[in-house]
């Protein structure tokens, strides 16, 4: 099934269209590259050939290479190389033009000197696609973010870079399309917006019943997924661990989890999170109102899926193992799941405006995020989940992940939380209520689960 990406897609075909191309495809596991790729060379106007690199040495590598040639007919018979070089130079004796996919390149780079890997391509790339579209891909974020920099061999090669990501929570309902809005939160918020994972779901069970088929089941492709797969090729795994531990379902400044952890004060622990920002698992949150001020800086896990495995899973796991899938998900997941929904849904908002401001339904927004605020007469502090940030002032929008619809007391109550901030210039009060609205009160925005699957 494929699903959104319609964008990379159609960037894709338009490269792959014209002669001499390079292109780089990078992402995290399991979000879709290989799905993206595979159906943008099935349009292509030529032969087109996809490779997986092993991790083994070059020449395996260039072997194997050499063995799909042959299997796709490019090559009639085995011929010897040692280098991608001479296989790319040999192509271009070929009457004829060629899709080249060379996916998991940083295998290549792993077990061989990853600089002179890149030369070698850069080389090709310059002087070998005399009739070759190539695209090179990988899900080691860390490596084929290199490539981009300054200094590599293979900056500034490529026509195209495409970063996948996973699907926002807008396409990831492409999945349970009938669902309702307050189950299609929910669903996106525990198993997010990898492909791989959505694909897994049966849209007509609950959301218990996937829960329990799935992430609860040490079997199951999604629990591998969480608790194996996706950090499988970093060293920092057990640091990592950890650090998602601590991390949980809500957000953390840098001091709390150096406090959580225990950890000495060696700058190992910013080391640490900075490596998992830039393969980005986690990231980092600023107040658009406090932007630079390091102390109001929190950390959250970018994957909602992992979120869910950290937040009930992976400190239960003995538990798991004791009382069985439904049990655990009973004692365990039931009775916080509305609350981790809920933390959720603020994200889905944001999103959301996101969105809105991308296609021009909304006007005259300069950023969305959080706002941080000080009460100084209440002695307290925190933040507004969802803020929009304009010329004169700030739109303080509420997310609210109610099973029924919001009452008229609740829109005061909130209001007069708002309205207490004098430090606060509020240009507009507004609602995100999954389930609607009771009753309204005048002068403020209001939006429904529905206006949030209907753009």
């Amino acid at each position: 099934m494929f699903i959104g990406r319609q964008q990379e897609l159609q960037l894709l075909r338009q490269e792959l269209a014209c002669d001499q191309r390079a292109i780089l495809v990078y992402g995290k596991r399991r979000v879709g590259k290989t799905t993206l790729i595979k159906k943008a060379i099935a349009d292509a106007n030529c032969k087109a050939v996809y490779f997986e690199c092993v991790k083994g040495t070059m020449q395996e590598n260039i072997d194997s290479f050499v063995q799909e040639l042959m299997r796709v007919e490019i090559l009639p018979v085995v011929l010897s190389f040692t280098s991608f070089a001479d296989v790319f130079a040999y192509l271009n004796t070929l009457p004829r033009s060629f899709v080249i996919v060379i996916d998991e390149y940083p295998y290549l780079k792993s077990m061989s000197d990853s600089d002179a890997v890149d030369s070698l391509f850069q080389n090709i790339i310059d002087n070998k696609l005399k009739n070759i579209r190539l695209i090179l891909s990988g899900s080691h974020i860390g490596m084929m973010k290199d490539m981009l920099r300054e200094g590599n061999a293979l900056y500034g090669r490529f026509h195209a870079v495409i970063r996948l990501v996973e699907l926002n929570y807008l396409d990831a309902s492409g999945f349970y399309p009938d669902r309702s809005a307050y189950d299609k939160v929910a669903f996106y918020s525990v198993f997010g917006g990898s492909p791989f994972i959505n694909e897994a779901l049966n849209a007509n069970e609950t959301l218990r019943e996937n829960i329990i088929r799935t992430i609860l089941n040490p079997n199951n492709p999604v629990y591998l997924y969480a608790s194996q797969l996706l950090l499988s090729d970093y060293s920092i795994r057990m640091n990592a661990e950890r650090i998602f531990a601590v991390l949980g379902n809500g957000r953390k400044r840098y001091s709390d989890i150096e406090n959580r952890l225990d950890a000495n004060k060696t700058g190992a622990l910013s080391k640490q999170i900075k490596s998992l920002m830039d393969l980005e698992i986690i990231h980092r949150n600023e107040p658009i109102n406090k932007p630079g001020d390091n102390k109001k800086f929190t950390f959250e896990i970018n994957d909602n899926l992992l979120r869910f495995f950290f937040t009930f899973v992976y400190r239960s796991g003995s538990a798991l193992q004791m009382l069985g899938a439904d049990a655990f998900y009973e004692q365990y997941v039931e009775p916080e799941l509305t609350q981790f929904v809920s933390r959720r849904f603020e994200g889905i908002c944001r999103d959301c405006f996101s969105l809105m401001v991308r296609s021009g339904k909304m006007k005259n927004v300069r950023n969305i995020g959080s706002y941080y605020y000080d009460d100084p007469r209440n002695r307290k502090n925190g933040e507004f989940d969802v803020a929009l940030e304009h010329a004169d002032g700030y739109s303080i929008i509420e997310a609210k992940y109610f099973i029924k619809p919001m009452e008229m007391d609740e829109i005061h109550r909130e209001i007069g939380q708002i309205r207490e901030i004098n430090e606060l210039d509020v240009k507009q009060i507004g609602f995100v209520s999954v389930n609607g609205f009771a009753a309204k009160e005048d002068g403020c925005l209001y939006y429904t689960g529905e206006d949030l699957y209907d753009l």
